[in-house]
């Protein structure tokens, strides 16, 4: 998840380590950041999500929610061909492709489940190999975006004086300069993932146990959460170090009964049938607190690594369903750390 304005950057950097200047430069800083336009499309699925079908739900989530459509593989075919009937230019083109392929490449690589091959698949899945705060990813990216705000300032007649040392070598650097600031900072994007791979297969073989790759986010820079499933009632939930392995474990429990629950798997399974139904699916470890209270039963469900992240991008979600005990009747709940509880929509849940 790196911030809109240093995938402005990327988008920008590209343009021009190719050379682009003018229009063409800021049209590919735009490609950049278009993908993140879709809080646009999300308002109107925020104002209709209600009044319509729950199959009809989760289809407008696929096209008009954050990281859906719009982060899509088939989303940026279908503009490079845009850009390709419109230009036919062949470079301007590749580098369009390129900086929307960033960003998407971006928010796949870092903390965030998606939907890359939507509408042919509605399945979810990351690299998760990138801390979405990560300096390298984060701060490269801003040179180019400092050095134009710089370049508008002094055409502007303003800052005369400053920064005059800095333009002087970015000008007689520029031809080497960031090409070579991008070649950094696609090797770098590209060695993290693979380092998680060997990583992943490292604690796997350390525990006995098979890892998820995805399901293993990085928590830091040089730290990851990952977790398995230990035995039919606890989940192994550790903070892992790239340098130390192992700093901190624990085992939590899959299911926790507050007070004598009758038929609480009924309401487990219940509730499992119907969370399977709703998007966008947060949740891979699953945890049930079950309790009873006049005649009705609460099952709130949460991630078992929730509790290990203070700040996190993903799984943050707790969702508590109360079902009468005499009828099919529920009404569910969700709630982020420091947010308030809000009622879901029936139509969330077939």
């Amino acid at each position: 998840m790196v911030n809109t304005l240093s995938h402005l950057g990327i988008g920008l950097l590209i343009a021009l380590a190719f050379g682009f200047k003018g229009k063409k430069r800021n049209a590919l800083g735009f490609l950049a950041i278009l993908p993140d336009l879709d809080f646009i499309p999300y308002i109107l699925f925020a104002l209709i999500s209600g009044s319509v079908s729950h199959e009809t739900r989760n289809q407008l989530f696929y096209l008009l929610g954050h990281r859906e459509f719009l982060h899509s593989i088939l989303f940026i075919l279908l503009v490079t061909l845009f850009i390709w009937f419109k230009t036919k230019d062949r470079l301007f083109t590749a580098t369009g492709f390129a900086a929307i392929f960033s960003h998407i490449y971006l928010d796949y690589a870092t903390s965030w489940k998606m939907r890359p091959f939507y509408p042919f698949s509605t399945e979810t899945s990351t690299l998760g190999a990138i801390y979405f705060f990560d300096p390298l990813a984060n701060i490269l990216p801003l040179l180019p975006v400092f050095v134009l705000v710089v370049a508008y300032m002094k055409s502007r007649g303003k800052w005369k004086g400053k920064f005059n040392d800095f333009c002087a070598f970015v000008t007689k650097k520029r031809s080497k300069l960031y090409p070579g600031l991008l070649i950094v900072l696609v090797v770098w994007l590209a060695v993290l993932p693979v380092a998680k791979l060997f990583f992943v297969n490292y604690i796997s073989g350390a525990e006995g146990a098979k890892i998820s790759y995805q399901d293993t986010y990085p928590s830091s820079v040089r730290k990851f959460i990952s977790a398995y499933s230990y035995n039919s009632t606890h989940y192994r939930i550790m903070e892992i170090s790239y340098w130390s392995g192992i700093e901190r474990s624990d085992y939590i429990e899959k299911v926790n009964l507050i007070g004598a629950v009758s038929d609480a798997s009924v309401y487990i399974e219940r509730t499992e049938k119907l969370y399977s139904t709703a998007v966008p699916q947060e949740i891979d470890y699953p945890v049930y607190s079950v309790s009873e209270e006049n005649g009705s039963v609460t099952v709130t469900l949460s991630d078992a690594r929730d509790q290990y992240v203070k700040y996190w991008a993903y799984f943050k979600t707790v969702y508590r369903f109360v079902f009468e005990k005499e009828g099919e009747e529920y009404i569910a709940y969700a709630s982020e750390p420091g947010e308030r509880e809000e009622r879901l929509d029936k139509n969330w849940f077939e």
